[in-house]
């Protein structure tokens, strides 16, 4: 089996590293996600904020959800904002982002399933149910299975990645992540767009916890967080051996 990467951009582009063009992503009606399945849990569920928690702007989300299978893959981001911020002031940076992916850029909502901020803090990102699969908009061609997971910062060479940071992923990414799948292993995926590193109905096997750029000709997750990545596997599986 071959694991393909691609090369590091040459520019970090503000915000996010989003492309929405898979498919549309709808949000399910209330009773509609109530009714709808949890997926499994691979390690104990950790503590999030959610969009009512943080005031996320409901009226502005334009399609429903949609829900996938088990989540295969998970792909870590970062979302471009400084690295000099107050976590008490995560959730106003989060309706920004929110405001400016929908307004500003005309997407449907934030890309990403979930985005953890340097002290830890986990927040529910994209609309549709934290417990149910949702089709982010994070991985072109590998939206369908996975999870995005967005680290609040930039990331380039020598910046230091917190580990509240790092921990923050792992909770996120062990909790989604199939229990099926092993953290630090290799995963088969097929590629649903032409616009990834990937020709559409390619088969490609990754790294069960990725970063964007394994997929998609970007510099994200910042060469930083990317380094880290083993180390986010390795706290993953840490936390699956305590449930289990």
């Amino acid at each position: 089996m071959w694991l393909r990467r691609t090369a590091v951009c040459a520019t970090v582009v503000p915000l996010a590293f989003l492309v929405f063009r898979d498919a549309p992503v709808r949000l399910a009606a209330p009773e509609q996600a109530t009714a709808k399945p949890a997926t499994p849990a691979g390690a104990q569920r950790p503590a999030i904020v959610t969009r009512a928690q943080w005031h996320a702007d409901e009226s502005l989300v334009k399609e429903d959800a949609v829900y996938t299978g088990v989540v295969k893959a998970v792909f870590v981001h970062h979302t471009g904002h400084t690295n000099a911020y107050d976590c008490a002031d995560a959730p106003e940076m989060l309706r920004a982002m929110e405001e400016a992916h929908v307004r500003g850029e005309g997407w449907d909502d934030i890309g990403y399933n979930f985005v953890v901020d340097r002290c830890g803090t986990i927040y529910e990102g994209r609309a549709g149910g934290v417990g149910r699969s949702v089709r982010g908009a994070h991985a072109t061609g590998f939206n369908a299975h996975s999870v995005g997971i967005a680290a609040l910062g930039t990331f380039d060479p020598g910046v230091p990645v917190p580990k509240a940071l790092i921990e923050g992923i792992a909770k996120v990414g062990a909790w989604k992540l199939d229990p099926a799948v092993d953290p630090g292993g290799i995963v088969r995926m097929v590629s649903t767009n032409d616009e990834s590193l990937y020709r559409r109905g390619e088969v490609v096997y990754l790294h069960a916890v990725a970063g964007h750029r394994d997929t998609f000709q970007t510099y994200c997750p910042g060469e930083a967080l990317y380094a880290q990545l083993p180390a986010v596997r390795a706290e993953m599986a840490r936390l699956r051996a305590l449930k289990g």
